[in-house]
């Protein structure tokens, strides 16, 4: 599950990117902002996966697994 949900936070940031970079090239200021969350949202994905992962890996270093 973990890896699916890094993938998907990174098709975030990607299609983020992209939209905001049609936003600028078009002129569309809404497209612009919905990229930049769409990035956000990415980049939070990802972050709470690793978070995950650090504690799954304390939990184990603990335990002794």
């Amino acid at each position: 599950m973990s890896t699916e949900r890094k993938m998907e936070g990174k098709t975030d940031e990607v299609v983020g990117k992209a939209k905001e970079g049609l936003g600028k090239a078009t002129d569309n200021e809404q497209w612009q902002a919905e990229g930049k969350a769409d990035q956000a949202k990415g980049g939070l994905k990802q972050a709470g996966e690793k978070v995950k992962e650090a504690a799954e890996k304390a939990k184990d270093a603990i335990t002794g697994k």
